[in-house]
């Protein structure tokens, strides 16, 4: 055994024995970011980006996964993609997916929609950010039909972005689990969708919330789950909470990072903050760094 390799299996067995979780046998061959969604803290970043992205280094998050941008004026934030870029370089944070805006184009041509998404890939170029990624379907489109010609249109994108050697994920919410008439969303994407072409983005609440697991669903399609979202659940309502806060114990639910095909992580919570999306950010952080980066 190589000496990285010794030290690497040996001081993750310290770390997973220190936390008590000797039963954990993930092999660390790669260090993850600890990275947020900016969804999370959408507020502070319509106030001041600039700042926001300051005080979220300052907590230690390293890097993002951006929404909004504009297609219109080709910004993020309010600030052209060449500029934003900038900002993370000045402040050596990194942005390595982005959610776009691909609902609006489900029901576009070919043509149209491929004009949209080059403008995706041109982004992330700029960003260099590896991934772009479709984050959810509108309500009219969740049944069956509307599934089924998603499954074309995330293939079509997927083939696009790749030849630019820009990677394509789908992120699932809790509709995909849906029983409808004896299949679901998730069993149409997964038998239309080319795996080459079309990745997964585990949104680990929202299976948890439909009453799935992440490590069944990774047993199913190894490899193709390339980034998690992690947030937790409120113990009472359900609702989002901070990692730590809720009902959501992901020391035993995590699937092993490698079967997962993991590449990138981001903490999310969409609302329900105890005091402040900031706070809320701040206290997930620390929660993640004292009990689950040692996991992976």
């Amino acid at each position: 055994m190589k000496r990285k390799e010794f030290i690497q299996k040996t001081g993750f067995l310290s770390a997973g024995l220190t936390l008590g979780f000797p039963h954990l046998s993930f092999s660390k061959t790669k260090s993850y970011k600890m990275g947020l969604q900016l969804f999370s803290v959408r507020d502070a970043m319509k106030l001041d980006p600039l700042d926001t992205l300051k005080k979220l280094k300052a907590i230690g998050y390293q890097d993002f996964e951006t929404y909004g941008f504009d297609v219109d004026t080709e910004t993020i934030y309010g600030f052209k993609i060449v500029e934003f870029k900038r900002i993370l370089d000045d402040l050596g944070l990194s942005t390595t997916s982005g959610h776009y805006n691909f609902p609006d184009s489900f029901d576009a041509s070919t043509e149209d929609l491929l004009f949209y998404v080059d403008k995706c890939i041109q982004t992330a170029k700029t960003l260099n950010s590896p991934y772009i990624t479709w984050p959810f379907v509108k309500p009219e489109n969740r049944n069956p039909e509307g599934f089924n010609h998603l499954a074309d249109k995330l293939n079509a994108i997927g083939e696009h972005a790749s030849k630019s050697g820009i990677g394509f994920a789908y992120h699932n919410h809790g509709y995909e689990f849906e029983d409808w008439n004896g299949t679901t969303g998730h069993e149409i994407l997964i038998q239309l969708t080319d795996p080459k072409f079309v990745k997964l983005q585990m949104d680990m609440y929202w299976l948890i919330h439909s009453g799935k697991t992440p490590k069944d669903l990774v047993s199913q399609q190894p490899g193709r789950y390339v980034m998690w979202h992690i947030k937790d659940m409120d113990k009472v309502t359900r609702d989002y909470s901070e990692l730590g806060n809720g009902s959501i114990d992901y020391t035993q639910i995590l699937p092993d990072p490698e079967t997962s095909g993991l590449e990138y992580l981001y903490i999310e919570q969409g609302g329900n903050f105890a005091k402040s999306s900031m706070q809320s950010a701040a206290d997930s952080a620390l929660y993640f760094k004292q009990n689950l980066q040692a996991l992976l």
